[in-house]
């Protein structure tokens, strides 16, 4: 496929689960044997049956209403994409895709985010989604020992500014 068409479907998929919140329309982008895995917490799903599952509870309606994705950098090879992105929310509700288990804290979350995506006959075959969650975990107040060399919404900062200081914010 074309990079612009790789771009363009991805764009499509990502619109489905985040904005139209559209389970039927994300799976018409996928191969019938397409997997989702998001690496820190090992959930997703493989093929259609069992991402409609996944999607249509604990992905999409899961997401809580005040995510955004913010763009920092995209690559794309012949039949693959990269994004990097600012993956942000408010801990509103449980996140079974994120946060397996965890009530609400409702505390902000500002973490880097990125998606290796995979297509094969003009169609997404997977999604290996990485993020840090040991940041995620700081920031909703479950890693609390600050004697480990972990940080909160700081990576996310310093990822769209590369002179950001943490040592010298003020920032909470």
């Amino acid at each position: 496929m074309p990079q612009q068409d790789l771009s363009r479907l991805w764009e499509e998929h990502t619109k489905h689960e985040f904005v139209t919140r559209d389970t039927e329309s994300t799976l018409a982008t996928m191969v019938d044997d397409a997997y989702v895995n998001h690496v820190p917490v090992m959930t997703g799903a493989q093929g259609k049956t069992a991402l409609h599952i996944f999607y249509s509870r604990d992905f999409i309606p899961a997401m809580p209403p005040d995510t955004t994705l913010t763009p920092v950098s995209r690559t794309i090879g012949e039949d693959q994409l990269v994004d990097e992105m600012i993956f942000s929310f408010t801990h509103t509700q449980e996140i079974p895709w994120m946060l397996p288990g965890v009530p609400p804290t409702n505390r902000r979350v500002e973490v880097p985010l990125v998606a290796i995506v995979r297509f094969r006959e003009g169609k997404l075959a997977h999604e290996h989604i990485y993020w840090d969650q040991a940041s995620v975990l700081k920031q909703i107040g479950l890693l609390a020992d600050t004697t480990l060399p972990v940080f909160g919404a700081e990576t996310a900062r310093k990822v769209l500014d590369p002179k950001f200081d943490y040592r010298t914010s003020t920032e909470p």
